[in-house]
């Protein structure tokens, strides 16, 4: 990661607080009294705040080459700006923020796939006015560069549609890029452990003995969530509140292509070798990868979660195995409650395409 030299040199670390607040050693007054004053608020950046610019040291990447692209992020607005880290390749790419075709064909998306919690302050990523912040990343860890042709390429963080992380968004957008790459083979980075076998066809990796149990206990009442949804969607009578509420305008065709999802997400519990990985340390709840089933990877925001009710463990699972291109296939257009109910109204079609949606349906809290 590099800084530009215009504008004062921020340091950010962790909590993206101030340095002064990091180094500080004296009492809590001494140190509130050092508390740069531009550092003291910081707004969420809207669109037009934060200019994006992609760079690679060639037009033209053989296949034994990475396919290495820099991203700069500057803040061109006069204030001290907040956006979410997943919305930019601070930690590394873990979501689909570019638009990326190959002579006009659509490149996949390979990566995480991510529950995100409420961010905290640690979650976001603080510009002061006219600074800039470069990252570089591999694409061809995250895309699939397997066709030679000619490729466009765009920072896009609103690229797909999608109302995810409201708090803090500025609908990054650069120009395009265009690069010749010779294809390659996809190779996945995230190889699959062995996990240990426990009950109902669920096996666990990287869990202490408690956590073990938190996950069969949640593997447990995913499917008893996911039954109930299917008797809703089977047995549901006028005016299918429980329906439009997350997925919009009701039909019979409509209703079948949720059922199908359901009927897909209870069969992956039922009869799938699914591994829940506890490794996870991300603010998260959880992620996994679309076209490598049945691995749940959950996070820092699922321990604390309950049981059942609104965003449980219970839906996270089902949130998350949702996911996979073998069962639903589903993406995230929005996350919570609220966006979700937008969501509904506004495209029911990505309503019924939405991971959240899903998993807010199922835990029918409250209940309807």
């Amino acid at each position: 990661m590099s800084f530009s030299s215009g504008g004062r040199l921020n340091w950010w670390m962790g909590a993206v607080i101030s340095a002064s607040l990091l180094g500080a050693c004296g009492s809590p007054e001494e140190r509130a009294v050092e508390v740069p004053v531009e550092a003291e608020t910081a707004r969420d950046a809207v669109a037009g705040d934060v200019a994006v610019k992609l760079s690679t040291p060639r037009q033209s990447l053989a296949a034994r080459e990475g396919v290495s692209v820099t991203v700069t992020l500057t803040n061109v607005s006069k204030d001290t700006v907040r956006l979410l880290k997943w919305h930019t390749p601070t930690e590394g790419l873990k979501e689909d923020l570019f638009a990326i075709t190959v002579d006009g064909a659509a490149v996949e998306y390979q990566g995480r796939h991510y529950k995100w919690a409420t961010p905290v302050e640690s979650d976001f990523l603080r510009m002061a006015a006219g600074e800039s912040v470069s990252y570089t990343v591999d694409l061809g860890e995250t895309y699939d560069f397997s066709r030679t042709g000619n490729y466009s390429l765009r920072y896009d963080s609103d690229a797909h549609d999608s109302t995810v992380g409201n708090e803090g968004i500025s609908q990054l957008r650069s120009d395009s890029l265009n690069l010749f790459v010779e294809g390659r083979p996809f190779v996945d980075v995230g190889a699959d452990q062995d996990g240990t076998v426990s009950s109902m066809a669920l096996s666990t990796a990287n869990c202490t003995a408690a956590r073990t149990t938190q996950v069969t206990t949640a593997f447990a009442n995913a499917k008893t969530m996911s039954t109930n949804s299917i008797n809703y969607l089977v047995n549901g009578v006028p005016p299918y509140l429980r329906y439009t509420t997350w997925f919009g305008t009701y039909s019979a065709a409509n209703k079948t292509i949720v059922q199908n999802h359901f009927n897909a997400i209870l069969s992956g519990f039922n009869n799938q070798s699914v591994i829940v990985d506890c490794g996870c340390t991300d603010s998260a709840y959880a992620y996994v990868y679309k076209n490598r089933p049945y691995r749940i990877y959950v996070c820092n925001a699922f321990w604390p979660a309950p049981a059942t009710g609104t965003d449980s463990k219970a839906g996270t699972l089902i949130h998350e195995i949702s996911h996979f291109t073998v069962v639903a296939d589903t993406d995230d257009h929005a996350y919570g409650q609220s966006a979700c109910k937008n969501l509904a109204n506004s495209s029911p079609t990505n309503a019924r395409d939405n991971a959240d949606s899903h998993e807010y349906f199922a835990e029918n809290t409250p209940a309807q």
